[in-house]
C-alpha cells in the first residue's frame, strides 16, 4: 500500500517534470522558438570564438602578453558549452543513450580539456596540458549538430561504413601484393630492403601523393609503379560513390519530411515534434 501510494504520489510530479522537459526542449533546442533560434546562434558564435581564442594561445608572444584575458576567454566559453551540455542532459528524453552518441561525445569533449587542464597543475603536466588545448579545437564539430547537411553526411557515413571497411580491407591485401612485388622486383640495393618499405611505398603510389623518397630503378619496377598510379586514380572513385549513393538516399530522406534519428523513420511532418513510429523526439 505504500509503495502504490508513492507512485501515486510521484505521479504528478513525473507528469510535470515531462511538461517541463519537454517545454525546454521546444524553448532551447527545438530550433522553432526564437530563443532556441537565439540559442543556436550563440552556441555557433561561441564555438567560432573559442576556436580562434584556442588557436591565438599557440601564439608565444599573444601567450606572453595576453594569457590572463585569453583565459578568462577559455573558461568563459567553457561555462557556455557546460551549461548548453546540462540543459541538453536534462531535457534528453534518455540521457544516457545521448551521452554516448556521436553528438554527446563531442559536446563533452568541448568542455573536458578546460576542466581536465586545470586539475593538472606542475611542470611535469605541461605536456598533458597542451594536448588538452588541441583537444579544444574539436569543438567545431559541435557545428555539425546546427546543420541538416551534417547530419545527412553523418548518416551516410554510419549507413556505408560496411562497406568502406570492406574496400579499405581490399586495399591493404592489394597494397601488400604489390609491395612483395616491387621488393621481389627492385631489391634492397634499389632502396627497397624490407617488405614494409616496399608496402610504404606501394601505398604512397597508389594513394597518388608520390614523396619520392623511394622510387624504382628498373624497367619492370617503374611498369609496375605505372601500373600502381592508374589503379590509384581508378580506385579514388570507389568510396566517393559508396558514399556519395548512399548520401543521395539519406537526402532523399531528409527532403520527404524529418527523419528519425532512433529508428530512422522517414516522411515526418516538418513540424512533427515526435516520430509516429517509436515515439522519441526528432
Amino acid at each position: 500500500m505504500a509503495e502504490r501510494e508513492g507512485e501515486r504520489r510521484a505521479g504528478p510530479l513525473l507528469t510535470r517534470y515531462g511538461r517541463w522537459r519537454r517545454r525546454l526542449q521546444y524553448e532551447f533546442f527545438g530550433g522553432v522558438s526564437a530563443t532556441s533560434k537565439a540559442v543556436d546562434v550563440t552556441v555557433i558564435i561561441a564555438i567560432l570564438a573559442s576556436v580562434v581564442v584556442v588557436m591565438l594561445e599557440s601564439i608565444p608572444q599573444l601567450q606572453r602578453n595576453y594569457g590572463g584575458l585569453l583565459l578568462g576567454l577559455e573558461w568563459g566559453f567553457t561555462a557556455i558549452f557546460t551549461i548548453e551540455y546540462v540543459l541538453r542532459l536534462m531535457c534528453a528524453k534518455r540521457p544516457g543513450p545521448y551521452a554516448r552518441s556521436f553528438y554527446g561525445v563531442i559536446d563533452l569533449l568541448a568542455i573536458l580539456p578546460t576542466y581536465l587542464s586545470a586539475l593538472l597543475p606542475g611542470a611535469q603536466a605541461l605536456l598533458v596540458i597542451r594536448l588538452m588545448r588541441m583537444l579544444r579545437v574539436f569543438r567545431v564539430l559541435k557545428l555539425v549538430q546546427y546543420y541538416d547537411a551534417g547530419d545527412i553526411l553523418y548518416e551516410a557515413m554510419r549507413a556505408s561504413w560496411r562497406k568502406i571497411m570492406v574496400f579499405m580491407i581490399a586495399v591493404l591485401a592489394l597494397v601488400t601484393i604489390l609491395g612483395s612485388l616491387i621488393y621481389l622486383i627492385e631489391g634492397a640495393e634499389n632502396g627497397y630492403d624490407s617488405i614494409p618499405r616496399s608496402i610504404y611505398w606501394a601505398i604512397v603510389t597508389l594513394t597518388t601523393v608520390g614523396y619520392g623518397d623511394i622510387s624504382p630503378s628498373t624497367a619492370a619496377g617503374q611498369a609496375l609503379a605505372a601500373v600502381v598510379m592508374i589503379i590509384g586514380y581508378a580506385i579514388i572513385a570507389v568510396p566517393t560513390g559508396i558514399v556519395s549513393s548512399e548520401f543521395a538516399l539519406m537526402r532523399r530522406n531528409y527532403t520527404a519530411g524529418k527523419v528519425c534519428g532512433r529508428c530512422y523513420q522517414a516522411d515526418h511532418p516538418k513540424n512533427a515534434l515526435y516520430c509516429h513510429n517509436c515515439g522519441d523526439m526528432l
